[in-house]
């Protein structure tokens, strides 16, 4: 998933301006959920079940928009590969998934900065999408520099979390990311029934979500996702094509 903190959000303001149905500010604790009950789900790596995230192979989404004066591009696609992730859950369980690769690749006026291969899996039971870690490459110059934000769960006390449930609740707060100090990611659903243009349509009933982070105070991102599609927004970033075979 794209590294958090590298857009600022200003999508979350317009949503307030335009009169979105948004969450207000301090009604809701300040906890967000790390116990997902990961024990009692059935994994799958595939399909499109949860209206907001495709892990069916073929499909391919394009974000493009600006960022510091330079022309930025994320393509999403969602591969035919799987990755076998094994961890042992809060309760003592063992859990052997087998999770969908999504691969990210981000450029930068046409330069590449960063390929990133993330592990999603399916809760059957609730359609809600888990996030099991990431193998990140960083670019510079096309050489390979660091692999900054790689995580595993299972590996060095890291846990899945959830990236997007499947049945969106206005003010829910959970973990993304469960992998101190390397990542920790974590949502807030803020906006939903929101209609978006993108891509030469019009979208409608998406859903927006603010991730922060403890790794990073102060800074926040903002995104938009919509049914059948997915990812609309990522800040500064609008989907500006979509493949769905």
């Amino acid at each position: 998933m794209t590294t958090f903190g590298s857009r600022v959000s200003r999508f979350l303001r317009i949503l307030i301006l335009a009169g979105a149905t948004v969450a207000p500010t301090g009604v809701f604790a300040a906890t967000f959920t790390t116990d997902f009950e990961v024990d009692r789900c059935t994994f799958s790596a595939t399909g499109r079940h949860n209206p907001y995230f495709s892990l069916k192979p073929g499909d391919r989404s394009t974000l493009a928009g600006e960022e510091d004066g330079e022309a930025v591009e994320l393509v999403i696609t969602v591969t035919n590969r799987f990755k076998v992730i094994t961890f042992v859950t809060p309760d003592g369980a063992t859990k052997r998934v087998r999770a969908r690769v999504i691969e990210e690749r981000e450029t930068h006026d046409g330069d590449l900065v960063e390929v990133s291969r993330n592990w999603f899996a399916r809760c059957v039971e609730t359609n809600d999408v888990f996030y099991f870690g990431e193998d990140v490459d960083l670019y510079e110059d096309g050489q390979v520099t660091g692999h900054g934000g790689s995580w595993e769960a299972g590996k060095s006390g890291a846990q899945p979390g959830i990236v997007i449930p499947a049945r969106f609740l206005l003010g829910s707060r959970y973990f993304q990311e469960q992998a101190l100090p390397v990542a920790a990611d974590r949502s807030e659903h803020v906006g939903m029934r929101l209609d978006v243009t993108a891509a030469g349509r019009t979208f409608h009933h998406c859903v927006s979500v603010t991730e922060t982070s403890p790794l990073e105070p102060g800074q926040e991102e903002s995104k938009v996702y919509c049914p059948g599609v997915g990812l609309v927004k990522d800040d500064t970033l609008t989907l500006s094509d979509f493949d769905r075979p």
